[in-house]
């Protein structure tokens, strides 16, 4: 006999694990169901995990350069397996976080795997096991996993070729590394073994590295990293791998570079087979499930959100459209935006962005004006960053003087940009902007002060 829900949802990520805290909050009856841990790629295999290990690289990198700072650090080392080791303890400590939520806000979990049967006028039918439920709305949450390209010889992850999911179970530190892809999983874990030490080469087939985000400030990174050892090779596509040789053509040329591991990062790909989403006849649209602005697919009663969708594969986002379907189902009127989705690359600097690009206003017919000011020009960044560089670039409507983008590079940018995210989400302007008054001394007057050269 099957057992009713107001919502079913499949895939317990950022999308669906909030999506059911949001809805048992507001009296909704809820099942979750993850074939795996809570918390999904984000929590167990991307987000949290690589931070966690960016964050012991960071303070390994500080350690080394405390002289600067009047302070003796001498016979500064790590250990890789103790870094390896808390990094699954801070995973299992917010996994089980995850647990306590769905508890408090009366969220059934089932952790088995969700099969889709079809929709009737009685509702949706979905199996978890061997549990029959129905449900009367099915949010779709079941992420992304990795993109490996079909290269002659890359084939499935194994000892020498890894995903970010096996890199993340390495028990010994490789003495070289080879990066294929420069994108923001790439250059994070190129960061974090470049700090430790390991020969770190990145093979992209575009022109620059980070695509997407401000091209400016792309190169900058890529020139820091430079100096820091790693070895960059833009404009050069991937054509075999053997063993640990991976083989790409650059300017018509084929050259070849060697590692002890290969870390694949060139995307990933959204995850519609397997738990019968056919059987519902949902609209997919470039390999991900076609949505409207309110997260509804073609079919009613069936929402989707988060990497499925093949749109924005980010965790924050993800949450932001289970929310949206959320409100939706419980009476407040939502819609999914997405002017002001922030991007981070967690290296060391950070890296981080919202809004339009200086490249996307013009792809956009857009007029808008530029102001970049150095991040030494507040007195905390210079106090905190001992020959250390950044920059902060702010674009503004021509016509109304309105916040249209904002990037930065540099330490703490990832804290800071939340700011801006409101300043774009509320269509500020550069007059209601002044009017604002930032705490001194800090890193984020650099935004204020930036706008100032207006």
């Amino acid at each position: 006999m099957s057992k009713n829900y107001d919502l079913a949802i499949i895939g317990g990520g950022p999308a669906g694990y909030v999506a059911a805290e949001r809805a048992g909050h507001k009296g909704l009856k809820v099942v979750l169901i993850e074939k795996g841990e809570l918390g999904g790629v984000c929590l167990n295999e991307g987000c949290i995990p690589t931070k966690t290990l960016l964050y012991s690289a960071k303070l390994y990198d500080n350690a080394i350069g405390a002289e600067k700072y009047g302070v003796q650090a001498r016979e500064v080392t790590f250990d890789f397996g103790k870094m390896m080791a808390r990094k699954e303890k801070v995973v299992k400590k917010l996994v089980g976080g995850v647990g306590l939520k769905m508890k408090e806000h009366h969220v059934e979990v089932r952790r088995k795997e969700a099969y889709i049967k079809g929709r009737s006028a009685a509702g949706i039918s979905i199996t978890a096991g061997e549990e029959e439920i129905l449900a009367a709305n099915l949010l779709i949450c079941t992420g992304s996993e990795a993109f490996v390209p079909p290269i002659p010889g890359l084939g499935s992850p194994n000892e020498t070729i890894l995903t970010n999911r096996e890199i993340l179970q390495l028990k010994e530190l490789p003495s070289s590394l080879v990066v294929i892809g420069g994108g923001v999983i790439g250059m994070e874990f190129a960061s974090f073994f470049n700090s430790l030490g390991t020969k770190v080469t990145i093979v992209e087939m575009l022109d620059e590295i980070l695509t997407g985000m401000d091209s400016e400030m792309s190169v900058m990174m890529r020139q820091m990293y430079a100096k820091k050892g790693i070895t960059f090779h833009l404009s050069a596509k991937v054509v075999e791998v053997n063993g640990t040789e991976v083989i790409f053509e650059k300017e018509g040329k084929k050259e070849s570079v060697t590692g002890d591991k290969i870390l694949v990062s060139v995307g990933r790909k959204p995850v519609t087979k397997g738990f019968g989403l056919e059987n519902l006849g949902v609209e997919l649209d470039r390999g991900g499930i076609k949505v409207d602005e309110r997260m509804k697919t073609n079919v009613p009663n069936v929402f989707a959100a988060g990497d499925v969708t093949g749109f924005s594969l980010l965790a924050h986002t993800a949450s932001r459209e289970g929310e949206v379907v959320v409100n939706n189902l419980t009476g407040r009127n939502d819609r999914m935006r997405y002017n002001a989705i922030p991007g981070v690359v967690y290296t060391n600097p950070e890296f981080s962005g919202v809004g339009l690009t200086e490249e996307k206003a013009k792809e956009q017919n857009i007029a808008y004006k530029c102001v970049k000011l150095p991040m030494a020009y507040v007195g905390r960044f210079i106090a905190e960053n001992e020959g250390g560089s950044g920059v902060c670039k702010v674009l503004v409507g021509e016509k109304y003087g309105e916040v249209l983008g904002v990037h930065m590079l540099g330490n703490p940018s990832s804290e800071m940009i939340y700011g801006a995210c409101m300043a774009i989400e509320m269509e500020m302007t550069l007059k209601e902007m002044e009017e604002v008054v930032f705490p001194h001394p800090t890193v984020s007057e650099i935004f204020k002060e930036t706008i100032f050269g207006f």
